[in-house]
């Protein structure tokens, strides 16, 4: 008997060993360059465990003894390790797929309707076997095509299929297959659009390599052909985002034209958006391409503001790097960093959008996960309510304080995609319970989250442009996040932003939604000085030409700077703002500056008096209370310093943004010389966002 106890004891604790519970560190690096990636994608083989590397390559999990981790990235081999007792640290180096063919996931996502009118979902016996027969006909294609797997997604609403097709796809446009749908070959800029075809839609799917892809399809085939039929065989593929036009700002003589007048502007929307698109593999539409956002997206070592005002000013100048002939201003802002315990309370008024349009990973689940992070930082004093909005809109969680996360985390656990998208609705009830439960001095701010792809009731830029601004006036400021591919509206979110005294981002990973909800959730969401106007003055006995880089959109007239009634763009907690002016030097020969008839009625004779001031830039902002607006006055001089670092990469991220959007003014569009450029001043970069950046241009350089 003693023996068979003894025998127990062992055997339980050869038990507790193999289940013994690590803490998983380590870095994931390129074999070859030993750069980190970031976004591999990490899981616990037959679990649902899983995590993602930061900026740095860096990642942590838990798993047991014995467990094995699967490493995987898009155009990287996947690497399997087995977790061994005692080595609780795993690097990984993992090494490009340099394979013709891999992998291509085609997402398909039905709508299913919701009633939201109190937060409390009803599904029908009818809609359950509806969505039983999706289940079944989406699973007849597994097993009938080979290499074609259909599996069901877990986690996410409406328990969505994927068609995966193994062998058809590649990170480089060099090595990627042809697709052809219904007869019609896929543009490369719409490749990563079939990701949001409906695998119900689907009749059949061949994948042919080698000389039965050339022989059908050419030379275009030669890395191999998707065919892909439709039941109704005329399927098409349609991207319908949107972006306001662009009109690249041409050089200003400044005889005729000595003012430049902006509105500041923090969004950062567009390098995300961008950088999301390079890693899809898409083409970039140039009016998706907004310079002073990327500029933007990035922090810079300006120094904290020391006198009354809310910001500290800070310029300096050098050489063109496209073009040896002009010169380059750079002008950066950098807002005080309000501690978070010193934030006022907050009434937040979470308005989201769950209409059918959002029912794909990287929306609603995606947007879901992102809010948990703003959530967990509440303090008791704030409050929050969540509206939610499809066919119509309704409030699904009432004012509660932020010492109940469970109850808010819960209503957002709970929501699912479906139906129409009333915009408009949605708007006007988050407004009216903001106002309802306004803070006075508090911190008072509706936070839309969308894909902007409103459809019921208002839903022209007009249209919400009239709402949003009538809005405003109620003191509740806006945040506006984006979700999404395919149907993703910037133009409306950046209207709505823009007009309603808030700031947009948009959110492609939960990575960005690390940055923006919470290293920056400070400046995301409490503004410190509104109405942020810019006027600069050049100095014609030194410049005879300028042009503002980027900023197209946020154009002030000259007399709007002084003008209190005109809006103009705010500044978050902490805070920076960038802006560069490419100058052409006094006699200097330049085709980009035309010669105007002399004037006969206006004098343009030079003041000599200024000696070596090159520009006086003024500033003016409103307290984000107040009506009146403050006037700040900065000179900067000429000068022969050393430009610093961040001058130099500012630069080659406004480089990059001429070259995707083909600007006339670049005199050297050479991609690996804004890469040089770019790695040689990424200085501190503790985030890794810098050595991204020039990950993303190897990458674009790659397409």
């Amino acid at each position: 008997m003693k023996s068979l106890h003894y025998f127990m004891i062992l055997f339980l604790m050869i038990g507790i060993s193999n289940a013994q519970e690590l803490t998983i560190i380590g870095t994931v690096t390129d074999k070859d360059t030993g750069d980190p990636i970031p976004g591999v994608n990490i899981v616990v083989m037959g679990t649902s465990k899983g995590t993602n590397t930061d900026f740095d390559g860096h990642y942590t999990i838990n798993a047991n003894v014995n467990d094995a981790l699967e490493f995987s990235y898009i155009g990287y081999i996947k690497e399997k390790i087995t977790i061994e007792e005692g080595n609780s640290v795993i690097d990984v180096k993992m090494m490009e797929d340099t394979a013709t063919l891999e992998e291509v996931v085609v997402l398909g996502y039905g709508a299913e309707k919701r009633s939201y009118s109190t937060g409390n979902r009803t599904i029908s016996k009818a809609k359950r076997r509806r969505k039983n027969r999706r289940s079944k006909k989406t699973n007849k294609l597994s097993g009938s095509i080979a290499g074609v797997q259909v599996n069901r997604s877990s986690g996410i609403a409406n328990g969505n299929s994927s068609v995966i097709i193994r062998g058809a796809s590649s990170v480089s446009s060099s090595s990627q297959p042809l697709y052809i749908i219904d007869g019609t070959p896929v543009d490369q800029k719409d490749i990563a659009l079939v990701q949001n075809m409906d695998p119900n839609k689907i009749s059949s799917i061949n994948v042919l390599k080698d000389k039965s892809a050339t022989s059908l399809y050419g030379s275009k085939a030669k890395h191999g052909c998707i065919v892909i039929t439709t039941h109704k065989g005329n399927y098409k593929i349609n991207s319908n985002e949107s972006y306001e036009e662009i009109v690249e700002n041409n050089f200003e003589k400044v005889i005729t034209s000595p003012l430049s007048t902006f509105s500041i502007d923090v969004d950062k929307a567009a390098y995300s958006n961008v950088r999301r698109m390079i890693n899809n593999g898409q083409q970039i539409p140039a009016d998706a391409v907004k310079i002073e956002e990327m500029i933007n997206y990035f922090d810079y070592d300006y120094k904290q503001p020391t006198g009354d005002h809310p910001f500290a000013i800070h310029t300096e100048h050098g050489t063109t790097p496209w073009n040896q002939d002009t010169q380059l201003v750079k002008i950066g802002l950098k807002g005080k960093e309000i501690p978070r315990d010193q934030i006022p309370a907050s009434n937040l008024v979470f308005l989201l959008d769950v209409s059918g349009s959002m029912n794909s990973p990287n929306k609603l689940p995606l947007l879901k996960r992102a809010f948990k992070l703003l959530v967990n930082q509440l303090r008791e004093k704030d409050k929050v309510s969540i509206v939610v909005y499809a066919g119509a809109a309704g409030m699904v969680l009432k004012p509660t304080s932020g010492a109940h996360k469970d109850e808010i985390n819960q209503a957002l656990y709970n929501l699912e995609a479906g139906g129409s998208t009333a915009g408009g609705a949605g708007i006007q009830l988050a407004y009216k319970i903001a106002q309802e439960n306004f803070i006075k001095n508090g911190n008072n701010r509706v936070i839309l989250a969308t894909d902007g792809d409103f459809n019921v009731g208002m839903s022209s830029d007009k249209d919400m442009k009239t709402l949003i601004k009538e809005k405003r006036k109620s003191g509740v400021f806006l945040t506006c996040l984006g979700f999404g591919m395919g149907n993703y509206k910037d133009s409306k979110l950046e209207t709505l932003a823009d007009k309603g005294n808030g700031n947009h981002a948009y959110i492609d990973t939960m990575q960005e939604a690390q940055r923006v909800l919470g290293k920056e959730f400070g400046g995301t969401l409490y503004t410190i000085a509104k109405d942020v106007k810019i006027q600069v003055e050049f100095n014609p006995s030194k410049v005879q030409a300028y042009r503002l880089i980027g900023y197209e959109n946020r154009l002030l007239n000259d007399e709007d700077f002084v003008d209190d009634t005109k809006d103009a763009g705010e500044l978050g907690s902490g805070h920076t703002v960038t802006a560069l002016y490419e100058v052409i030097p006094v006699g200097v020969q330049s085709k980009f500056v035309n010669k105007i008839p002399d004037l006969k009625y206006t004098n343009t004779k030079i003041n000599e008096n200024y000696g070596e001031e090159l520009l006086t830039v003024k500033f003016r902002y409103k307290k984000p209370q107040g009506s009146k607006s403050i006037e700040l006055v900065h000179v900067l001089n000429m000068n022969k310093k050393q430009v610093s670092k961040d001058f130099n990469f500012a630069a080659s991220v406004a480089w990059f943004g001429m070259k995707i959007r083909k600007s006339k003014y670049l005199m050297n569009d050479n991609i690996n010389d804004i890469i040089s450029l770019a790695k040689e001043n990424k200085s501190s970069d503790s985030q890794g966002y810098r050595a991204e950046f020039v990950r993303l241009m190897n990458s674009h350089q790659a397409l």
